[in-house]
């Protein structure tokens, strides 16, 4: 349904506990508040600011700490620093270590002693259970070789500023990207990129304050207020809302860092952009290894593993009024044609209130239910989308496992009704090896039907 609340965030990484905050730092705090930052992680990064941020964490339950030596005082690490850090680590409000990593730019601590100060950190994370926050400056083969070596797959890669390689890289050993001011600035064309490409349950955002302040406040000192500025240049480079991008990194943060309760109640409508989703079931008769399903429960942030069918009462209950929406969809982490009749009359309640009908669907209807399941929704639906997801039956069966034998050949079938029901219908393939798009492309348009290529491991 649609909400009135804010965007709420969570300021991954900043420095509330240095001099720069000195003279006003919990009036920093109130603003962070007021402009719905939630949370605060304070990245004490040397021994004597660790402490600090600690002290501060205790004093705010909104603020967390995080411990650990920068690189660029790794020539000072020593027995004594780690039996520290190990004390530190028992804290109830640490929940990461670090920030450590590898600064090849500055090189004020040897390179060897940086990556040996690294592989210590990666060890304790490992050992008290952690996720560790990662510094890379110009080291970016030393500091994914160290990372794999290590073992450890659970961290994040702070105020990011290596290559999409790197970042795809890091990704597949399974960590978070965090994303600073610096997208914000006019040059920043290989950050954005990178800020694109991020799959959505990687994706973290920070001020790394007091440094790198966003635009339009570039060149003063930086404070978590400011994270709305570059949350929303990330949520236009991806082509999602605000409240969208709140929603995807709140959820990372507290999955990453364990901060607060999350909400694991499925929904049945779920807003993206400014389309209402319908989540109507989780049956299936595919089984696609692109699925979202093989991965997560959530998209963009919604929990969508549902424990039963929702009636339609519950249906409309969470729906509202369609008119707000600029359409409202059928797509959820099922098939929505595993349930026609209920597709057919909430279809109607929405025209019915001035709503826009779209469904999403694999193509398999007929197949499922034996008659042409199209005839039934003609007038109550403005658009469709079909998987077809394959140039051949060969490939599909591969990609997508169906559970009938003929499921390709029935899908292609499928799009030919739809056009003589519903006005606007599309094909989609999602772009992914083996799959050719170009032998896809032809076959959309020999049918008469508009062609999209989705992004691998992007939904919605």
């Amino acid at each position: 349904m649609q909400s009135n609340v804010s965007p709420q965030f969570i300021d991954t990484h900043c420095h509330l506990e240095m001099q720069q905050f000195d003279h006003d730092r919990d009036d920093v705090i109130r603003r962070a508040k007021a402009a719905g930052i939630t949370a605060m992680i304070t990245v004490g990064s040397d021994s004597e600011g660790i402490p600090k941020a600690i002290e501060l964490a205790g004093r705010h339950d909104d603020v967390y700490a995080a411990i650990g030596i920068h690189p660029h005082d790794s020539r000072r690490f020593d027995g004594d620093t780690e039996s520290r850090l190990r004390k530190w680590a028992s804290n109830s409000k640490v929940v990461a270590l670090g920030e450590t990593g590898l600064d090849y730019h500055y090189d004020h601590s040897p390179r060897e002693i940086q990556r040996e100060v690294f592989r210590k950190h990666l060890a304790m994370s490992g050992e008290y259970g952690l996720p560790v926050i990662i510094h890379s400056r110009e080291a970016d083969d030393d500091t994914i070789a160290v990372i794999r070596e290590s073992g450890i797959r659970r961290g994040v890669l702070h105020c990011f500023s290596g290559s999409t390689a790197m970042a795809s890289d890091l990704i597949g050993l399974g960590y978070h990207i965090s994303i600073a001011g610096p997208v914000t600035f006019r040059k920043a064309g290989a950050l954005r990129d990178v800020a694109r490409l991020i799959p959505d349950e990687r994706l973290l955002i920070e001020t790394d304050a007091p440094y790198l302040c966003p635009e339009p406040f570039r060149g003063r000192r930086n404070e978590p207020a400011h994270l709305v500025h570059t949350a929303r240049m990330i949520a236009d480079l991806r082509g999602i809302s605000l409240e969208d991008l709140a929603r995807i990194t709140t959820l990372n943060a507290q999955r990453l860092f364990r901060l607060g309760k999350i909400d694991q109640k499925a929904e049945i409508a779920y807003k993206i952009r400014d389309s209402l989703y319908l989540n109507i079931t989780n049956r299936c008769t595919n089984a696609c290894t692109f699925c979202v399903r093989v991965q997560t429960d959530f998209v963009k942030g919604h929990n969508l593993r549902l424990d039963h069918d929702p009636s339609e009462d519950e249906i409309r209950e969470a729906i509202g009024d369609p008119s707000l929406y600029r359409e409202v969809v059928f797509c959820g982490y099922g098939e929505p044609l595993s349930r026609p009749d209920t597709v057919r009359n909430i279809s109607a309640w929405i025209k019915a209130h001035n709503g826009r009908v779209r469904i999403n669907t694999n193509g398999q209807a007929n197949l499922i239910h034996k008659r042409k399941v199209l005839d039934e929704l003609a007038g109550l639906v403005d658009s469709i989308s079909i998987s077809l997801d394959a140039q051949d039956e060969e490939t599909y069966a591969r990609i997508c496992r169906p559970a009938y034998p003929n499921a390709y050949q029935e899908v292609i079938r499928f799009i030919r009704e739809a056009k003589e029901a519903i006005p606007d219908v599309r094909v989609t393939v999602v772009a992914m090896e083996g799959v050719d798009l170009e032998k896809c492309r032809a076959i959309a348009e020999e049918l008469g039907v508009r062609f999209t290529v989705r992004t691998l491991d992007v939904v919605g």
